[in-house]
């Protein structure tokens, strides 16, 4: 006796006449994502978006000016760059993701919507690729910079940088009326490793400022009292100079956040107004 198949066959209707011949399909024969287009929106939005970025930095570079009362504050800078990165992942984002619904295939015998929810994750798809196709820019150009400045250490920059953010404060503790009583490079090294180990540990404690404080008395002939005083001084200037920069970074990022969000919404939101305008269905 032959074996017969489990296949759920249909009603004979209009859509399938013969249906133990031809059931009727229950899976679409093509993927729901059109990647070809979400490629092309990406690449779109990250063009704009580099290209926007480029002319937020040159706009912000000639406000300002390193003379005295010329140019806007470093602080108005901050804002407005972070207002101008909202804007252009607002620009960016949106052609992008209106490009995507644009190019995608028309879906046919799809509900309305479920045609909705398409474009929706297409234009989110376009904000997620071209965010990793900006962060491995960025990533690799970083990495071509670090090697060109030392081939053997990719930490170079940050630790320099790290270095020369103590550089004044450990050079002011050592100032003194008297020229030849300048401290040598590598006591100004010295006292600079001790302030970045005490910044780590949230205080300096009582060894390294009583040996600092010796040091800054041999050198400027301050009687110890005013040294010890000048030492915590420049350390209590020091830790809230890192306390601003980390406050600093740390808005920074919290806005940045905002402005991707937005960048995800007005491409998911422009996703959909393309694929209306594509399939010219009025909702």
């Amino acid at each position: 006796m032959a074996e017969t198949l489990p296949i759920a066959l249909t009603k004979n209707t209009a859509a399938n006449p013969y249906p133990a011949a031809y059931p009727a399909k229950n899976e679409a024969s093509s993927a729901a994502v059109s990647w070809a287009a979400v490629g092309g929106g990406a690449f779109v939005a990250a063009a704009l978006l580099l290209s926007l970025s480029a002319l937020g930095a040159g706009m912000g570079l000639s406000s300002l000016s390193p003379w005295a009362n010329s140019g806007v504050s470093a602080s108005t800078v901050g804002i407005g760059a972070l207002l101008w990165l909202a804007f252009a992942e607002i620009v960016a984002c949106g052609i992008g993701g209106y490009v995507a619904g644009r190019l995608r295939a028309k879906w046919v015998d799809v509900h309305s919507d479920e045609v909705y929810f398409r474009d929706t994750a297409h234009g989110f798809l376009v904000w997620a690729v071209a965010f990793v196709i900006l962060a491995a820019f960025l990533a690799s150009a970083g990495t071509v910079l670090a090697g060109r400045e030392n081939p053997n250490s990719a930490t170079t920059s940050t630790q320099r940088v790290g270095a020369e953010a103590n550089n004044y404060f450990i050079n002011s503790l050592f100032r003194s009326a008297q020229p030849s009583s300048s401290a040598d490079e590598g006591l100004r090294v010295e006292v600079g490793e001790i302030f970045a180990h005490s910044l780590r540990e949230g205080a300096l404690n009582a060894d390294d400022r009583d040996y600092v404080a010796n040091m800054v008395a041999a050198k400027t002939g301050l009687s110890r009292s005013d040294a010890e005083k000048r030492v915590d001084e420049v350390f209590g200037k020091d830790q809230q100079a890192v306390d601003n920069a980390r406050k600093a970074v740390a808005h920074s990022l919290y806005w940045m956040f905002v402005a991707l969000l937005l960048g995800a919404f007005t491409a998911s939101v422009s996703a959909t107004f393309g694929g209306k305008q594509r399939d010219r269905v009025r909702v």
